[in-house]
C-alpha cells in the first residue's frame, strides 16, 4: 500500500470536494461547500441517493469499483466520507490518490466496536464495560464477567439500534449470537446513566481545535428524536466534554468533524457510548442556531481552510422527522422552526427523513 497523498494547499473557491457516501448528511455537506463557492463530486452506489439532487458530479458505482474510485479521486482536490460504513478498503484506495479527511485510520477504528474501546481505554477516557464474543463460548464468560442487564452489539456495522440486542441471561446471549450469524460481537454493561450528551467537534490540519455547546439528547427506539441547547451539563461538565473530544481528536491525528457520544452518570461523571467519525444527527441544530454550522466547518476543514467559529447565537431544539411523519410535511412546513427535509423517495418505519430545528433567544453564554 502507498503513502497516503497530502493535502498541500488550501482547495480554493472553485475546487471539488468529493465526498463518499450519498445520504442526508453528504446532501447537506454539498450544500455547505456550494456556499463557499466549492463544487461537490459525490460517490455512492446507491442510484437514488439524495445527495446527488444537489451535487455538481456524482458517480454511482459499487465501493468496490476501483475504476471508478480511481476516476472519482482524479476529479476531485480533497475528499471526505459521510458515514462509517464505507469500507475501510475504499478509503485507503481513495486516500492514496487524493487528500482523504478524515483519514483512514479514524474510519478503521471506529468501524470495530472493540477496536474503539480499547482506543478511548487507552486515552485515560472510560466507557462501559464491555467484553469481546468470537465464538458461541465466549457468551457465557463474557455475562459472568459483565454480569446483566447488558446489551449486546456487532463490532461491526450496525446503527440506530441494528445489531443490538438485550442481554438477560447468558441463555439470551447465545441466541442474540446466534441471531448476529456469529458476526464477531461484545457484551457491553448496562449505564444507568442520567441522561445522554453529545459533543461536536473540528480539528484542523494544524491541530487547531474547536467545539460546538453540547446538547442535551432523547432516543426513542434506539433512534435519536431530538437535541436540546443548551444542555443539562453544568461547566464542569462542559469543559470535561470538551477535553475528552479534543483527546480523541489528538489521538486520532484527525482532520474534519467529529462527534462523541456521552453518557452522563447519576455521579456527574461522563463516559464515553461511541466516537462518530463525520458530521452528526445531534450537530444538525448547528445549520440554524450557529454561525458556522457543523457541515460548513467539515468542508473548512478537509479543504485546508481556517476553522470559522462555532458560536451558538440562539437557544435550538432540533427534532428528527421520522418515517411517515414527512407526510405532513405541509403542516411542518406552516410551523415555526426551520424544516430540512432530505429529499428521500421512499418513507419506511425508522427512516430519517429530515429534521426541524426551532430557536428561542439564547439564554446562556457560551462556555
Amino acid at each position: 500500500m502507498t503513502e497516503a497523498k497530502r493535502l498541500t494547499a488550501p482547495v480554493p473557491p472553485g475546487g471539488t470536494i468529493g465526498i463518499l457516501g450519498g445520504g442526508q448528511l453528504g446532501r447537506m455537506l454539498v450544500l455547505a461547500a456550494a456556499r463557499l463557492g466549492l463544487k461537490a463530486h459525490v460517490f455512492s452506489d446507491k442510484s437514488d441517493s439524495p445527495a446527488f439532487d444537489v451535487a455538481c458530479a456524482h458517480t454511482a458505482a459499487s465501493y468496490t469499483d476501483r475504476a471508478a474510485l480511481a476516476r472519482f479521486a482524479a476529479a476531485c482536490d480533497a475528499a471526505t466520507f459521510e458515514f462509517e460504513n464505507i469500507p475501510a478498503d475504499t478509503a485507503a484506495f481513495v486516500a492514496e490518490r487524493v487528500a482523504l479527511s478524515p483519514g483512514a485510520r479514524s474510519l478503521a477504528m471506529t468501524q470495530d466496536r472493540a477496536v474503539e474501546k480499547n482506543f478511548i481505554l487507552s486515552l485515560g477516557l472510560q466507557t462501559p464495560a464491555f467484553a469481546e464474543i468470537s465464538t458461541e463460548a465466549d457468551a457465557g464468560p463474557a455475562v459472568s464477567r459483565i454480569g446483566t442487564p447488558a446489551v449486546m452489539k456487532t463490532r461491526r456495522f450496525g446503527y440506530d439500534g441494528k445489531g443490538q440486542a438485550k442481554i438477560d441471561t447468558a441463555d439470551d446471549a447465545v441466541e442474540a449470537f446466534a441471531g448476529f450469524h456469529h458476526a464477531p460481537s461484545i457484551l457491553e454493561g448496562f449505564v444507568d446513566f442520567a441522561f445522554e450528551a453529545s459533543v461536536i467537534a473540528a480539528r484542523a490540519r494544524d491541530g487547531d481545535f474547536v467545539v460546538y455547546d453540547p446538547p442535551t439528547n432523547v432516543h426513542e427506539n434506539h433512534i435519536l428524536r431530538r437535541s436540546t441547547v443548551p444542555s443539562k451539563l453544568d461547566a464542569a461538565q462542559v469543559s470535561r466534554a470538551r477535553m475528552i473530544a479534543h483527546r480523541i481528536a489528538d489521538g486520532l491525528d484527525y482532520v474534519g468533524v467529529l462527534a462523541v457520544e456521552l453518557f452522563v452518570c447519576r455521579d456527574g461523571s461522563l463516559m464515553v457510548n461511541e466516537i462518530a467519525p463525520r458530521v452528526h444527527n445531534s450537530g444538525h441544530w448547528t445549520m440554524d442556531a450557529c454561525l458556522v454550522s457543523q457541515f460548513e466547518q467539515h468542508i473548512r476543514a478537509i479543504a485546508g481552510w481556517p476553522l470559522g467559529s462555532p458560536e451558538r447565537h440562539a437557544d435550538a431544539v432540533m427534532e428528527n422527522i421520522i418515517g411517515e411523519e414527512a407526510a405532513d410535511w405541509h403542516k411542518l412546513s406552516e410551523s415555526c422552526g426551520a424544516l430540512h427535509l432530505y429529499g428521500k423517495k421512499e418513507r419506511k418505519p425508522g427512516r430519517k427523513m429530515g429534521h426541524i430545528t426551532r430557536l428561542g433567544p439564547k439564554t446562556l453564554p457560551q462556555i
